[in-house]
């Protein structure tokens, strides 16, 4: 069975309200029946933390509209990004706020079952990053009690990180579960100058979700292969390990988003394809 190919949710719509990646409130729906035409399999949806309300994930009526969709273009949700969780982090120092974040993250568990979603990527990076032991033991107990939800309901909490391979390690190790698995961008982990093999030598294993994107070294996002991001040596090892997960497309865009996101998909095919 091949693997899913997919979208970060908006990159094949106009940007909303000017932003980079945001869930498009009010027109969201369109971009399952743009997906089917390219022949995409999954969206990965958007919890942000702006216009919460808004947001179908987090209510009966939208969980029915997304999952008639699903039905009508037969392109499915089975990740959903917490962006939320940058704004307001599990280890926020603000722990009302941090609390208010954790029975989010349960809600969205429960609410998403009927999709069935596999993966929630819960994202640690720039302002959400686990800086210092003090962020990292919050995060650790905070997220524990999350996790007995996601197992008992069969979800992967997918876990996004600027900590280099040693750390990440330590800190799956410590929440310890088969529930806490790795998110791995590609173009992120080029950023941040960490060598993909080693990463996967490291925790290649737990991986159940991947973005895929490139950037260059302390920059921002840039067109697929002309970043830093190693895409030979990324499959290459990748082909090591039982990767089920999706791909997921979280590629630079422009203003509209879907010619740009044809071109960087055609790219990257000779990679996916295999």
């Amino acid at each position: 069975m091949k693997n899913a190919i997919g979208v970060m949710q908006g990159r094949l719509l106009p940007k909303y309200n000017g932003q980079y990646q945001a869930h498009p409130v009010d027109y969201w729906q369109g971009e399952f029946y743009i997906a089917k035409e390219i022949g995409l399999d999954c969206i990965e949806f958007i919890l942000d933390f702006n216009q919460l309300s808004s947001n179908p994930l987090i209510k009966k009526s939208g969980i029915t509209e997304i999952q008639s969709i699903i039905d009508q273009t037969g392109v499915k949700v089975k990740s959903i990004c917490a962006d939320y969780l940058m704004e307001a982090p599990l280890h926020s120092k603000n722990i009302l706020l941090a609390e208010s974040s954790k029975a989010t993250l349960v809600q969205l568990i429960k609410n998403s079952l009927v999709l069935g979603v596999t993966d929630i990527v819960i994202p640690c990076v720039d302002k959400s990053s686990l800086d210092g032991k003090e962020a990292r033991d919050q995060f650790t107990k905070m997220l524990q009690p999350v996790i007995k939800v996601a197992k008992n309901n069969n979800v992967n909490l997918s876990l996004e990180t600027d900590l280099p391979p040693k750390s990440f390690l330590k800190l799956l190790e410590c929440l310890d579960s088969s529930s806490v698995t790795v998110n791995y961008d590609i173009g992120n982990s080029a950023a941040l100058g960490y060598d993909p093999v080693e990463e996967l030598n490291t925790y290649g294993h737990r991986i159940t979700d991947i973005h895929i994107k490139d950037r260059v070294f302390q920059g921002g996002s840039i067109l697929l292969g002309k970043g830093n991001a190693d895409f030979n040596a990324f499959f290459t090892k990748l082909t090591e390990f039982d990767y089920k997960g999706p791909f997921i497309m979280q590629a630079y865009r422009d203003e509209e988003g879907v010619e740009i996101f044809k071109k960087q998909l055609s790219w990257v095919m000779r990679y996916l394809s295999e």
